[in-house]
Parts: C-alpha cells; sequence; structure tokens
C-alpha cells in the first residue's frame, strides 16, 4: 500500500479503539464496520442516530470582495443558482467539465455573517482535482483556502436533532431547516454545523478542529442512542436512499440531467446558461436525455451488483448497473443503473445479467426508502 491510500483522520485511533474493520478508501484508512456488523449500524442509523467519519472529505473556502464576484464565478464552474443563495443556507451542485460531464458533486454553502465566501464539501477522491480546477480558473480577486485542520463528523438518524440539541440547549438546532448551515457552539466546542447528510435520514454535518474533532465524537457516543456507523451502512443507506455516489453514478462522462439531478439546477442558470456544457445541459433539460439514471428492483432475491449488464426482456443491452446490494430496510435487493430513455419508465421490464445469466427485474421510482429530511 503506498503512503497516499494510507493517510488517518482524526477519528482514525478512536476508530482501532472501537473495533473497526478498517480499509483504504479514498487515500484514507477508514472505517468498513465496527464489531455490530453493517446490518445492525444500518438499522441502527434508521431508528436511532448513527456517528460518521467523514473527515476525508475536501472542506475549503472561496473567498472574494463581496458575495456577488464570488457566486459569479462559481456560477461560471457549476449550474447551480449561488447569487441568490440566502446566507445560512446551502445547495447541492456538481462541478462540471468543458462538455457538461460531472468533475464532483458537492455541497456549497454561504456561512451566515460572511459576504465574501462561500463553504465547500467536496469527495474525498477528488479534492485534488476539485481544488486544482478551481485555482486555475479563478481570477485574481478569488482565493481558494482547503479548510485542512478541519474534522467533519455526520450525526444521522430520527433521533440525531433531540442528541445535538442536547448539547446546545436555547441554540434551536432543533428547528434548523434541511439544508441551513451556521456556526453552534456545542458543549465547549466550537463548530460550524449544516442540517444535511448523505443518508436520506434527518441529521447533521458537523466541522471544527481536527484536534477535536475525537472529543466531539465521545460526546456525541456517550449518548446512549448514538452508534458509530461505518463505510458499509453508509453505502447502503444513500442507495437505498436513491443517491448518487461519485465513480458510480456520476463521473466525467456523465452530465447532472442523465443522473436526474435536473433539480439541482435553478431556474434563472437553466435559461440564461453560462455553466460549462451549458449547451448539452440545456439541450438534454428541453429534449431528454438519452440515457438516465434510475432505481431497479430485481423480481428475486439475487442482488446486482456494480457492473452487471441491463437488458431489454429480449436481450438486447441497454444499460449498466452502477450500484446495487440489498436494501436492509427494503428488505429487498434494490440497484441503481442507466438505461436508455425509451426503456426508464416506471414499471418498463427489464433482465439483469448476473453471471451470465438474465434475472427478470424492474424500473422503479426512486428513492427506495422514504426521505426523512426536516422541512420545518
Amino acid at each position: 500500500m503506498n503512503e497516499a491510500a494510507n493517510q488517518k483522520t482524526p477519528l482514525h485511533a478512536l476508530h482501532i479503539e472501537l473495533g473497526a474493520r478498517m480499509a483504504p478508501f479514498a487515500g484514507y484508512d477508514m472505517p468498513i464496520h465496527y464489531p455490530s456488523g453493517v446490518l445492525a449500524e444500518h438499522l441502527h442509523t434508521r431508528k436511532f442516530a448513527g456517528l460518521f467519519d467523514v473527515s476525508h472529505m475536501g472542506q475549503a473556502l472561496i473567498e472574494g470582495p463581496d458575495h456577488a464576484t464570488v457566486a459569479a464565478f462559481l456560477e461560471t464552474l457549476c449550474p447551480a443558482d449561488f447569487l441568490n443563495l440566502a446566507p445560512g443556507r446551502q445547495r447541492y451542485t456538481q462541478l462540471l467539465n468543458d462538455e457538461g460531464g460531472i468533475v464532483d458533486d458537492m455541497m456549497v454553502t454561504r456561512p451566515p455573517g460572511a459576504d465574501g465566501a462561500l463553504r465547500l464539501v467536496v469527495n474525498a477522491a477528488r479534492k485534488a482535482v476539485d481544488f486544482a480546477l478551481v485555482r486555475r480558473r479563478a481570477p485574481s480577486r478569488i482565493r481558494l483556502t482547503p479548510l485542512a485542520e478541519a474534522a467533519l463528523i455526520a450525526l444521522q438518524g430520527p433521533l440525531a436533532a433531540t442528541t445535538l440539541a442536547g448539547l446546545a440547549p436555547g441554540e434551536g438546532l432543533e428547528t434548523m431547516p434541511f439544508m441551513s448551515a451556521r456556526p453552534a457552539r456545542l458543549a465547549e466546542f466550537e463548530t460550524f454545523v449544516s442540517r444535511s447528510g448523505y443518508t436520506g435520514e434527518d441529521g447533521y454535518e458537523v466541522s471544527l478542529n481536527s484536534t477535536q474533532g475525537q472529543g466531539f465524537a465521545r460526546l456525541l457516543l456517550a449518548e446512549p442512542d448514538v452508534a458509530p456507523i461505518g463505510l458499509g451502512a453508509r453505502d447502503s443507506l444513500r442507495l437505498e436512499a436513491g443517491l448518487c455516489l461519485y465513480g458510480h453514478e456520476l463521473d466525467e462522462t456523465v452530465d447532472p440531467i442523465e443522473a436526474a439531478l435536473s433539480w439541482s439546477i435553478q431556474k434563472r442558470r437553466r435559461a440564461e446558461g453560462g455553466f460549462p456544457g451549458a449547451e448539452r445541459i440545456q439541450a438534454a433539460l428541453a429534449n431528454g436525455p438519452s440515457r438516465q439514471r434510475v432505481g431497479v428492483r430485481p423480481d428475486g432475491r439475487a442482488p446486482a451488483r456494480e457492473g452487471a449488464e441491463i437488458a431489454s426482456p429480449d436481450g438486447a443491452p441497454i444499460g449498466v448497473v452502477t450500484s446495487g446490494g440489498f436494501g436492509p430496510s427494503v428488505g429487498a435487493p434494490i440497484a441503481m443503473g442507466f438505461v436508455t430513455r425509451a426503456c426508464a419508465a416506471v414499471g418498463t421490464p427489464i433482465s439483469l445479467v448476473v453471471r451470465g445469466k438474465p434475472l427478470s427485474a424492474r424500473v422503479v421510482a426512486l428513492p427506495f426508502h422514504p426521505h426523512a429530511y426536516y422541512r420545518g
């Protein structure tokens, strides 16, 4: 294993202490699961609250003289509307290449009280690529500052709000709307909190100094309803929630419309364009994409994994599975993949080619498990 595959998050020693099975992921030594196992961790998050170490993600600030300047710059790289992003709010978007393919997907937050700053959270495996692209395109008045000394901890599940609010009585954390963010003092920790996550459940992501990450995680884990959750359950939770994962559903050949992410492009940007690949994306919005990300339910009990061919009932190839496995909350195998537009309608019968054998399946609506985001 090379040195780059062996980086450690600020919580690494805690994972070892808790008995995690560790493995390399996106250049970091990360917990795959703890002694209770992936299934138990998945179900615990759906019922109580799960703690996820997501410190491997890339955090950064883009700063400039004022919000309009910073927003206008980021709009030359992404299709979302940042000019009208209110203080204390965040948006999901994609960093695009010149052809409209997705370099990465990311969260962008406008911190309250910081007029000329936007805060980014990007994928671990792509952060070097992302930051290089931003710096290459940035004019002299714009600077990118990676928050290399920041840990990031997610608390997800129906009891996340009461748990976090208990550390900051009177702060109103439990009434923060979904996709909002602000600084907060949690017990003795100064943090930046967003109400967001990657599980489909209500929850938060908490950024704080890396030197305090382990102490904050221990404080949360002392709560009776909180358990540590590894990457295995994180993946099964996001699959049930119908959420894309870079390197699976998303890459530089896929545009946001094919990936069924048109909801993340606001009305002004659809009309005005001005982002990379706008012509391709506007055409796909107007006429439909040639292929579409869809949910898939096998009719039997055998799961279809990433890379499995999707065929029409008469055997003609129509697409490929990008993520697949067993959905613990669904109680059945589930998958996502791309199919030709003619076969993308919910209810369309399809075949999944598993170990050379066609297995009957159908296209279904996403998500597989209902989202539980707090809307206020």
